[in-house]
């Protein structure tokens, strides 16, 4: 009887084993899956992520290097032999380098920059001096300027307020910015607008410097003339080439002149290392720096001017060069019109081990694993497509041209976007369309940890216990789900989710691989296997990762998109918006009586001149009942979607065809033809770079950066605006419930 008890035990436990579900699956299909990423996990070898890395950091591979194009051939050669139709995209587009750069400082104690980074022997590429892009900004103006230096913290727009309260006026001078706070080509944007005629912009030993750990080649982080390059176009306008904005920079497409074009920066800016900054920071007067603004050097901070002025000059040489990007497809046998498409980019700004090639050797091996399934039988029903992106460096350049050289097509046949970039040990890290949160929160599920051996989802978890405060802790006890965060700027997603409203996600390990090695000379192989992931056990997880995303996605008898999910999302993003209201209410209120009480301060005092600061104007009553009245309608059809789903792989194979289109294609009614504010090429109305922030992502981006502007007119037209266009999405969803609870339309 014993045994007998055993034996039932055994079968049911091998029962449910094999009867695991999959979002979107039939449970058939579903345990052919789970078989076939059993057998995927098993394929993949982190010595193959190790070669690649090995020849591809090999050099330095900037736009218009030779190496950038041996990246390219050698990527699409694999991707061949795996049996991938392969074929390199070339794109022709605007990349600067820099042809003269010069920053001293004049007057008592006089001094030169360096401007370059010490070749170290622990560091074996760190010396190929002729092949590596100097430290500079791109898009950065032409210039040559002789004036005093004004200090002004991160460089955001609140540092301009602080420094109006201190009484401190920027035009006219060149501003000096730590890097950090927001993404660099917001702080010469701001400082322009300020009236600055130059930016430099340097690395706080205090955030990747010695005040963060041992500098390399002792530890990870950035040593004294650790110098971190990078773009400074104003991609909240428009990512991509700045001569063809909306339209793939093929070879005969018609380009702006350079004048013309909006993205480029309208003033010199350079990087420097804190080594080279320290003279220029010693040398201010002034007030001292508020204590927030203070870094890790060990001077006081003023914020200037000084008696001193320093000389900036800056030449570029304006050339149009060559793009390679890689794209790879395995047709679907079913639905070979339905592309799940995959990306992470190869260029660098030098030899850019774990940015990024730390991501895209595990995009390699992913496709790889991939490529020996379906030799051995295993069937895709859609098509996949393996890229790989050049120019991400400078401007999203790969991705974008592309997406715009094939907007049409991908609009009719993009389904999903999977994202990957740098690389490193630690925590899960996943942002994209809130529809894809339940998706990967299974996948999230089914990923062991290299490092712990629990879940990838479970280790999360408990960094996001450890790492909350108090109030947020005891709201977070016990709900494991991993939020999904949205999509802002900073990798290629923006083409497809941004552009075209395609379902996108950004994926990807760290928080223990952290370094200050960032867009320096020192991101190399050397640096990486030592600090950022040795082995490449969370490359390979990365490949588990991404490649179930792939797989899922592109079997998936019913796709695994949830309408709830992302209705609950934007109700909070509403939430948010009118307590963003009701708080501008009150603050501005707060401050005109502040000024009030100073004028009648005055009055009493014949001595003294009206000074009061201009009182702020009234913050109107928003009317949010169209939109709240639009996101009712969504709830409703939402839920009844997420009731009716289960029972969507039971549909016949043309209703199933049916529903699958509507659920991919939901997304496009996301997108408004006219595009944001100032900012048309950014048409989607729920995520979207910041116009101050850069990477930071503003959710409702119409309506919140009005509000934030104080331009209430402006804030009133876009809620009618995302009302409208939550009534578009909810018809969609209409549409789905409609086939799955086979009503006429």
């Amino acid at each position: 009887m014993k045994r007998l008890n055993l034996v039932l035990m055994l079968l049911l436990f091998v029962a449910a084993a094999n009867s695991q579900k999959i979002m979107g699956f039939t449970d058939a299909n579903a345990t052919k899956q789970i078989e076939w990423e059993k057998q995927f996990d098993a394929l993949l070898n982190a010595q193959n992520l190790d070669t690649w890395m090995q020849f591809l950091t090999s050099h330095p591979h900037h736009v218009g290097s030779p190496q950038d194009k041996a990246n390219a051939e050698y990527m699409a050669n694999l991707f061949k032999q795996w049996g991938f139709q392969t074929e390199i995209a070339s794109y022709f587009v605007l990349f600067p380098t820099p042809k003269f750069r010069q920053l001293e400082l004049l007057g008592a104690k006089p001094f030169k920059a360096k401007l370059e980074e010490s070749t170290l022997a622990a560091d074996k590429t760190s010396g190929q001096k002729a092949e590596q892009l100097p430290s500079y900004n791109a898009y950065s103006a032409d210039g040559d300027v002789t004036v005093e230096l004004i200090f002004v913290n991160r460089g955001i727009p609140a540092d301009y307020d602080e420094l109006e309260r201190m009484g401190i006026n920027v035009k006219g001078k060149i501003v000096i910015a730590k890097y950090g706070g927001s993404w660099r080509g917001i702080k010469p944007k701001v400082a322009a607008e300020h009236g600055a005629i130059g930016c430099i912009i340097y690395s706080d030993p205090e955030d990747d410097g010695y005040g963060a750990g041992d500098v390399y080649p002792e530890g990870a982080f950035r040593p004294k003339d650790g110098v971190q390059r990078g773009s400074v176009m104003d991609m909240p306008v428009y990512p991509g080439d700045p001569l063809t904005p909306g339209i793939g920079a093929t070879k005969d497409a018609i380009r702006l002149e350079i004048k013309d074009a909006v993205t480029i920066m309208k003033i010199p800016v350079l990087p420097v290392s804190y080594e080279d900054a320290l003279p220029l920071l010693q040398s201010l007067g002034g007030p001292v720096a508020p204590a927030s603004w203070r870094g890790g050097l060990p001077i006081t901070y003023h914020v200037g001017p000084g008696k001193d002025k320093v000389h900036l000059k800056l030449q570029f040489n304006w050339d149009i060069k060559q793009l390679y990007d890689v794209i790879a497809k395995m047709p679907g046998s079913e639905l070979p019109d339905e592309w799940i498409i995959r990306g992470n980019h190869h260029d660098g700004w030098v030899n850019g081990a774990e940015d990024p090639i730390s991501g895209m050797v595990a995009e390699l091996e992913e496709a790889r694993a991939v490529g020996e399934l379906v030799k051995k039988g295993m069937k895709l029903k859609r098509t996949l497509v393996y890229c790989a992106w050049d120019g991400e460096e400078p401007s999203l350049l790969g991705s974008t041209e592309w997406a715009e050289d094939h907007q049409e097509e991908l609009r009719k046949k993009a389904v999903f976007y999977l994202n990957t970039d740098g690389n490193t040990r630690g925590f899960i890290s996943a942002e994209g369309s809130h529809t894809l949160e339940p998706f990967f929160n299974e996948i999230a599920n089914d990923v062991i940890d290299p490092q712990t051996g629990v879940t990838i989802k479970e280790r999360k978890y408990a960094s996001t216990i450890v790492t909350a405060d108090k109030t947020a802790r005891a709201k977070l006890i016990g709900n494991k789900n991993i939020k999904l965060g949205a999509l802002g700027a900073g990798s290629d997603w923006s083409g497809f989710l941004q552009f075209l409203g395609i379902s996108s996600m950004d994926l990807g390990f760290g928080g223990e691989g952290n370094g200050g090695e960032y867009h320096s000379i020192y991101d190399s192989y050397d640096h990486y296997v030592r600090f950022g992931d040795p082995g490449f056990k969370y490359g390979v997880a990365l490949s588990k990762t991404a490649g179930r995303a792939m797989m899922r996605m592109a079997n998936a008898d019913v796709l695994p998109f949830d309408v709830n999910s992302f209705y609950k999302t934007v109700a909070d993003y509403v939430t948010e918006l009118k307590t963003l209201v009701d708080n501008t209410r009150t603050e501005t209120e707060q401050e005109n009586k502040m000024i009030l009480d100073k004028l009648y301060d005055l009055t009493k005092d014949p001595t003294k001149t009206y000074g009061a600061p201009k009182m702020k104007e009234a913050v109107p009553f928003l009317n949010f009942s169209d939109l709240e009245n639009s996101m009712m309608q969504l709830k409703n059809h939402s839920e009844e979607l997420q009731k009716q789903y289960g029972n969507a792989t039971q549909l016949p194979a043309d209703k199933q065809k049916e529903l699958n289109e509507i659920l991919f294609k939901i997304e496009r009614s996301l997108i408004n033809d006219k595009g944001l504010p100032r900012r048309s090429w950014y048409k989607h109305q729920v995520y979207a770079p910041g116009y101050y922030t850069g990477y930071g992502v503003k959710t409702l981006p119409g309506i919140r950066e009005a509000i934030e502007q104080r331009n209430w007119k402006e804030a009133q037209d876009n809620i009618l605006i995302v009302s409208k266009t939550m009534d578009a999405y909810t018809q969609q969803v209409l549409q789905a419930v409609n086939i799955l609870v086979k009503k006429p339309f």
